[in-house]
């Protein structure tokens, strides 16, 4: 038969300072699901501050599914849905499909906020398709 598909969801971890004080964004865990699934990405951040999304596919220029948290962008499928909980967000992924592969990037919107061009942070996690092999 076919062999399954392996959705993996590599995570990293980002840190930056700005002139205010220190915000950081982590992203605890990995994630994985099979095609048609769902996936759960979080980003968790020190202040109070809102957070856009974003999916940048091989060789194109980072797309914006979320602002302000849980606002998806004209155009972007409803399959994406950003939530948050105080200084927890989270964006999930439902009936997962091949195209949706990419660097997944959280982004605090603290310094857009306060109109500073200084430190904006960014975290990156890398949804890759992966076939697994059957084990005999």
């Amino acid at each position: 038969g076919m062999n399954p598909f392996c959705l993996l969801l590599y995570v990293f971890v980002c840190v930056s300072s700005e002139s205010r004080g220190q915000v950081t964004v982590t992203q605890p865990g990995a994630v994985s699901s099979a095609l048609g699934g769902s996936v759960t990405i979080r980003c968790k951040t020190s202040q109070d501050v809102g957070m856009d999304w974003y999916l940048q596919k091989p060789g194109e220029a980072p797309k914006h599914l979320i602002y302000h948290a849980t606002n998806r962008q004209s155009g972007v499928s409803d399959r994406f849905g950003g939530s948050r909980s105080g200084t927890d967000f989270t964006l999930t992924i439902s009936t997962v499909q091949a195209e949706d592969a990419g660097v997944y990037y959280c982004q605090q919107d603290y310094t857009k906020e306060h109109h500073s061009v200084c430190c904006h942070i960014f975290c990156s996690f890398r949804l890759t398709l992966l076939k697994c092999k059957n084990i005999i």
